[in-house]
């Protein structure tokens, strides 16, 4: 199927690697003209590549300044942050919460705000934001992700039912479990705080997953291609886990 990405300018957050360089390399086979960002600013695909940290408070617009200049305006873009160090619920403290909102969740509100009235003037947007199945099911240490993730996903919904009649949707994507180096090193930490080997522990993993084995990063990218395609026009506001099956409700 001929996903129409020929052509369409995409800026995808955290492209040097994991979920970000699968999605960033899946638009670029169907087309797309690329711009990656990532703290280092490299990445082994073959699209150029911006070095900006999240964390600065100027990052969204130093991004949105560059990709006007160097794309010429944005299609797609791709909210991919990372996330932040393990904790307990009473681990969590306010300090913590905020050290991890700008990255987290204000610089990609503000840089989806200073995107949408050149894809309004276009009549075609495409926002993606990946979060984390945890939204859905709170993933056991991990509350820091849990909490600022529940309102990323809240700015979004509100944002996709503002835009949906000038042609942007605006969708979540929710990782289960992935093979990407963030994972391995949650399950490294998760392995150690219940005094497991880590190969136990995956076993474990494993078992909670209704397929049986771990997502490949390019299945996950599969779905984001197609919700920033021209043909996935009628989808939005939606959250959708991309777990093997993993979330029950």
């Amino acid at each position: 199927m001929d996903l129409e990405l020929s052509g369409k300018r995409a800026l995808v957050l955290g492209a040097s690697r994991g979920l970000g360089a699968a999605i960033a390399a899946e638009l670029s086979s169907e087309g797309a003209k690329i711009l990656g960002v990532s703290r280092s600013g490299k990445s082994d695909g073959d699209w150029p590549m911006m070095a900006q940290d999240l964390a600065d408070p100027a990052a969204a617009k130093h991004i949105a300044d560059h990709a006007f200049k160097t794309l010429g305006g944005v299609d797609i873009l791709i909210n991919n942050s990372g996330g932040p160090p393990p904790s307990s619920a009473e681990e969590t403290d306010a300090e913590a919460v905020l050290a991890s909102l700008q990255p987290m969740l204000l610089t990609l509100m503000t840089l989806t705000r200073a995107l949408i009235p050149s894809m309004r003037d276009s009549g075609f947007g495409r926002i993606l934001t990946i979060t984390s199945a945890g939204v859905r099911e709170p993933i056991p240490g991990l509350a820091l992700s849990n909490t600022i993730r529940a309102g990323v996903h809240g700015y979004m919904k509100t944002l996709a039912k503002e835009v949906a009649a000038d042609g942007i949707t605006v969708n979540l994507l929710m990782p289960g479990q992935i093979d990407t180096d963030r994972l391995r090193s949650l399950h490294a930490a998760t392995a150690d705080r219940l005094g497991l080997e880590p190969n136990a522990f995956r076993a474990q993993a494993l078992q909670a997953i209704p397929m049986g084995r771990i997502g490949d990063p390019q299945e996950f990218a599969a779905m984001a291609a197609f919700l920033a395609s021209p043909r996935a026009s009628y989808v939005t506001g939606e959250e959708i886990a991309i777990d093997g099956g993993l979330l029950k409700g």
